[in-house]
């Protein structure tokens, strides 16, 4: 149980980046919009508010904190903390404007585009399209996480009953022990050209080695082949 706990870390790399990239943007969007004439009023930079602080912020930071965890969790328990924390941040971008009404929160301000398609592109930037989209990723990540892959379920499997667990260390001692017992099996070979049958004794005794091949060595073999005929 305790080794399908274990998860590769790649397992949560994408996610992960996309989670931190898309709560930076959530959260900086009310503060730095308006560098771009994008976001919402009042059209200055690094304006703080409580509204913003839990609309904006609060929401984003979590899904930042959520994506960082995805990305270097090796764990499954907690790679799965991290998929909802980011889940649940989405979640409040995409209806905390609504919900937070009800305590008398008035909201980040109004959009600053001109149209009413700006004013739709702003809302869904900054708040309901942003959630749905961390959303997605978060549970994309959870499902990632939730699921035992076949490498892993096959480390975890016992030996089968009379089957010796392969140890590297031990496989290699007995490699070694084989080879050495090879080596010493193995007849000894010498440098020297065996001498031709026939001439084990006699006058062609004595050529062996390297006086094999010389002159007085061929005539002696040719005289002995003479005297044998």
């Amino acid at each position: 149980m305790a080794g399908t706990m274990r998860v590769p870390r790649t397992r949560g790399v994408l996610s992960g980046i996309l989670l931190i990239l898309l709560g930076l943007w959530g959260a900086l969007l009310p503060l730095v919009g308006p560098y771009f004439h994008f976001g919402f009023a009042p059209d200055d930079t690094w304006v703080y508010t409580t509204d913003r602080l839990q609309l904006s912020i609060a929401p984003g930071a979590a899904a930042a904190l959520g994506g960082l965890i995805l990305l270097f969790s090796a764990n499954r328990v907690v790679g799965m903390f991290g998929g909802w924390l980011a889940a649940l941040a989405g979640a409040w971008f995409a209806v905390g404007p609504i919900l937070a009404t009800l305590w008398n929160v008035q909201g980040v301000g109004a959009p600053l585009g001109a149209g009413d398609g700006r004013h739709v592109a702003e809302q869904l930037a900054g708040f309901t399209g942003l959630g749905v989209v961390i959303v997605f990723l978060a549970a994309l990540a959870l499902g990632r996480f939730a699921v035992v892959g076949v490498r892993e379920q096959r480390l975890n499997e016992p030996e089968p009953p009379g089957r010796t667990p392969r140890n590297p260390s031990s496989t290699g001692a007995t490699r070694g022990r084989t080879s050495a017992a090879r080596t010493r099996r193995r007849p000894a070979t010498s440098t020297s050209r065996a001498t031709p049958a026939g001439n084990a004794s006699g006058p062609g005794a004595a050529c062996r080695g390297p006086t094999w091949w010389s002159r007085s060595c061929r005539a002696r073999r040719r005289g002995a082949r003479r005297r044998g005929r």
